[in-house]
C-alpha cells in the first residue's frame, strides 16, 4: 500500500502500543474486585444480622467487696405453725408448802335409817307388824307404834328384814304406800327353826311409808322372838334426790 493512506496506517500501528502502554501504567484493576474498576456494578444491599455467637466462659470470682450498711428492718411476718411439743423435761423439786386456806363450810350430810326388831309372838295378819325393839332409830324415821317407816327425804332406800320362823308357816310382804313390793314364803318344818328373808330398793318421795305385814290368814303368821332368837327389819338411806334439795 502507497501513498498517503499508507503512511497513514503505519503511524497508527506505531502509536497504538505506546498508548496502550501508558494507559496500563495508569489505571489498574483492583486485585480485591472481581472485575476492573471500569467494569465494576452498582453497590450491593447490606448482608442480614447473623446468628448470635454463644456464651463466653464465666469469668474468675473477683475479690470478695467490703460489708454493705444494714437495711432497715422489715414488716412482721404471720406467725408460724405450731410445731411438735418436745420431751418432757426432767421432774423439778416439790415446792413450798402454801399457806393454809380459811376453813370453809361443812355440806350438809342427809341421814334417815332405822333397825329394829320383833318383840311380840305371832303378830297378826293383815296389818303393819309392830317391830318394838330399836336398835337404831337417830332420826326417829320409824314409827313404833305403827309399825311404818315414813320417808322425810326424798331419795333411793334400802331396805332388808330377817325372820325367825317357827310353829307355823310365814308368808310376809313388804309394802309400799298400800300396795306389796315383794313376798317372802317359808314352809315350817316340825321340830326344826326356819329363817325367812328379804330386801329390796325403792325409791321413795317425801311422806311414803314403807312397812312389813303378814300376808294372808293366820295360819301364815309363824314370825318368832324370844330373848335367844330376833326378827329384824331395817333400811337406810343411798342418796338422796340433789335435785329436790
Amino acid at each position: 500500500m502507497r501513498g498517503p493512506a499508507g503512511f497513514l496506517l503505519c503511524s497508527l500501528l506505531l502509536v497504538a502500543p505506546h498508548c496502550t502502554e501508558v494507559a496500563a501504567q495508569e489505571v489498574q484493576p483492583d486485585p480485591k474486585t472481581p472485575c476492573a474498576n471500569w467494569m465494576g456494578g452498582a453497590p450491593g444491599y447490606p448482608g442480614h444480622n447473623g446468628l448470635p455467637g454463644r456464651d463466653g466462659k464465666d469469668g474468675k470470682d473477683g475479690l470478695k467487696g467490703e460489708k454493705g450498711e444494714e437495711g432497715m428492718q422489715g414488716p412482721k411476718g404471720d406467725g408460724g405453725e405450731i410445731g411438735v411439743p418436745g420431751r418432757e423435761g426432767p421432774r423439778g423439786f416439790p415446792g413450798y408448802a402454801g399457806q393454809k386456806g380459811e376453813k370453809g363450810e361443812g355440806a350438809f350430810v342427809y341421814r334417815s335409817a332405822f333397825s329394829v326388831g320383833l318383840t311380840e309372838r305371832a303378830p297378826h295378819p293383815n296389818v303393819p307388824i309392830r317391830f318394838s325393839k330399836i336398835f337404831y332409830n337417830e332420826q326417829s324415821h320409824y314409827d313404833a307404834s305403827t309399825g311404818k317407816f315414813l320417808c322425810s327425804i326424798p331419795g333411793t332406800y334400802y331396805f332388808a328384814y330377817h325372820l325367825t320362823v317357827y310353829l307355823t308357816d310365814v308368808k310376809v310382804s313388804l309394802y309400799k304406800k298400800d300396795k306389796a313390793v315383794i313376798f317372802t314364803y317359808d314352809q315350817f318344818q316340825q321340830n326344826n327353826v326356819d329363817q325367812a328373808s328379804g330386801s329390796v330398793l325403792l325409791h321413795l318421795s317425801t311422806g311414803d311409808e314403807v312397812w312389813l305385814q303378814v300376808y294372808g290368814e293366820g295360819d301364815n303368821n309363824g314370825i318368832y322372838a324370844d330373848n335367844v332368837n330376833d326378827s329384824t327389819f331395817m333400811g337406810f338411806l343411798l342418796y338422796p334426790d340433789l335435785d329436790v334439795h
